[in-house]
C-alpha cells in the first residue's frame, strides 16, 4: 500500500465512484477508482490531495475481510 504514485495510472486520467450510502451532500465519504494494477482511494472532500493505492490482490483480500468473508 502506497501513497505515492506508482505505475501508468494517474489520478486525473482514473474514473472515481464514491459510495451510494453517502448522500447528496456529501459527506464524510472515499471514493475509488480502478486502475490496470491497483485500486486508489482518495478523501472525496480534498479529491485533490494524496491518493492511496493498493494492488488488486490487496484490495480482493480487504473487501472479502469487510464482507466477512
Amino acid at each position: 500500500m502506497s501513497i505515492e504514485r506508482q505505475g501508468g495510472d494517474a489520478p486525473g486520467e482514473l474514473s472515481w465512484s464514491k459510495s451510494s450510502h453517502s448522500g447528496p451532500n456529501g459527506g464524510d465519504c472515499v471514493e475509488v477508482a480502478a486502475g490496470a494494477d491497483a485500486v486508489y482511494v482518495r478523501d472525496s472532500k480534498t479529491a485533490g490531495g494524496p491518493v492511496l493505492w493498493i494492488g488488486r490482490d490487496g484490495w480482493a483480500a480487504f473487501v472479502a475481510l469487510a464482507a466477512g468473508r
